[in-house]
């Protein structure tokens, strides 16, 4: 029965000593994926109408099911964007689920919102913006980016009204051709369309190439985007170019910076994100180089009051809240029921403090830049790009697509690490993504020379 009983205590402390277990590792083991047709022979009929029972089902989870994935917070967990979160991050986590608090308005979740608007305040401030600045945790980058979009052609469409003048046929907004595939889907959701402006032969979006864009797409433009840390490569755009061309032309400015804006906490790196002050919107996932459990996405806006009118939903059982006048995190994005997901890294930041942070942003920096040396001392290795946060992307002479994926798989099976290969202008190559400060160099020098081993 659903009730607290002597099998539901018993089941709780179950639980707590497999998360005692898990957070013990030291690391966890990597893992991998299993097939369908082998997790449906292990496992077995696992929903039925009698249940098996609180153990047994943890038990499944424990031995079948949690093997069966990848751990992300490996450090040697090397592929897409990783996460890195702190203990005390999930620990918190589990008291999140265990309190079952809505984080949706302040009437019912005034304590946590607020915790959640300490750290919205806090890296707002740490990107310039002004005090008066405001916004929500939502699920993740795509959908950052999608409300933040939402929010500009709302606002670029009711100045339009109010002066008189007519809507355009199509709205559009600019943004790099090596911008995050989220973008591309947020045009598609929104039936706009995305004009994807040239990068440099570094692979940056600068002023002058978004002002070609813009001559060329004629009227409609409601957004220009700048990327604060491509995912392929951790590239950042010139920002303070690009914000430049978009304020003179009053056009909404947005930063999608999921991964690559924490990079501002580092004094070393901080140069590269001059501008990001003059955002409209800005977004930064704390899942992944802010050492928060997923799922969680910063979306932060220069005027919260532009996204309130744009997202809020209205209803008749909305209106006690609608009408309150209260800070409600529903409010601000394409979301209504929440959970205060931006919880783990508040209590996180309040236990280590914010030194803590830049310190674990700066040693990834660093150690991309010493990998990088590396592969730069070796002959049949290459640098495709100069990394300029911690993504470090390189070649191995010789090489096709086949190759990669059986080193790749190699890593895999043996526990050693998880690198699955990328791709540039239609060329494999392997690429190592840091966001995790217990990622070793001697750890990555291994991964090298397993590149050189037979078979």
């Amino acid at each position: 029965m659903l009730e607290v009983n002597e099998d539901s205590i018993k089941l709780r402390e179950e639980v707590f000593a497999y998360a005692r277990k898990r957070l013990e590792y030291d690391p966890a083991p990597l893992d991998g994926p299993q097939s369908p047709s082998w997790l449906r022979e292990k496992a077995g009929i696992t929903i039925s109408e009698q249940g098996l029972g609180g153990s047994q089902a943890l038990e499944i989870f424990s031995e079948i099911l949690a093997p069966a994935t990848i751990s992300t917070d490996h450090p040697n967990y090397l592929s897409f964007i990783p996460s890195a979160p702190t203990e005390a991050s999930k620990l918190f986590d589990l008291i999140v689920s265990a309190s079952a608090i809505y984080g949706g308005s302040w009437m019912e979740g005034a304590g946590a919102v607020f915790a959640e608007n300490e750290v919205l305040s806090w890296f707002a401030q740490e990107a310039g913006l002004p005090k008066s600045a405001g916004g929500v945790f939502v699920q993740g980058g795509t959908l950052g980016n999608l409300s933040a979009l939402v929010a500009a052609r709302n606002s670029a469409s009711q100045r339009l009204v109010e002066s008189g003048k007519e809507l355009p046929s199509k709205w559009k907004f600019i943004c790099s051709a090596e911008a995050h595939s989220s973008l591309k889907s947020a045009a598609a959701v929104m039936d706009v369309e995305i004009i994807k402006a040239n990068v440099d032969e570094t692979g940056h979006l600068t002023g002058a190439s978004v002002s070609q864009a813009l001559a060329a797409a004629g009227d409609g433009v409601f957004a220009i985007v700048a990327t604060a840390g491509t995912t392929n490569f951790g590239i950042v755009d010139r920002i303070d170019e690009i914000a430049q061309v978009a304020n003179e032309n009053q056009i909404w400015f947005h930063v999608d910076g999921a991964y690559g804006l924490a990079g501002i906490l580092s004094p070393d790196s901080k140069h590269l994100f001059i501008g990001v002050e003059k955002a409209d919107s800005l977004i930064v996932d704390p899942h992944k180089w802010l050492f928060a459990p997923f799922d969680a996405c910063a979306l932060i806006y220069r005027n919260p009051e532009l996204a309130r009118q744009a997202h809020t939903q209205h209803g008749e059982y909305l209106e006690t809240l609608t009408e309150s006048g209260d800070w409600n995190p529903s409010d601000y994005a394409y979301n209504l029921t929440r959970r205060p997901r931006g919880l783990p890294l508040w209590f996180s930041l309040a236990t280590h403090g914010v030194a803590a942070y830049r310190e674990g942003v700066k040693k990834n920096i660093s150690l991309a830049k010493e990998i990088a040396d590396v592969i730069r001392s070796r002959p049949d290795l290459e640098l495709v790009r100069e990394p300029e946060l911690s993504v470090v992307v390189f070649t191995k002479a010789d090489w096709s697509l086949r190759d990669y994926d059986a080193w790749s798989n190699k890593l895999l099976a043996r526990g050693q690490a998880f690198v699955v290969p990328s791709s540039h202008k239609g060329k494999p190559n392997a690429r190592f993504a840091i966001v995790n400060p217990r990622t070793q160099l001697k750890a990555l020098i291994e991964i090298l020379d397993s590149m050189d081993e037979e078979g």
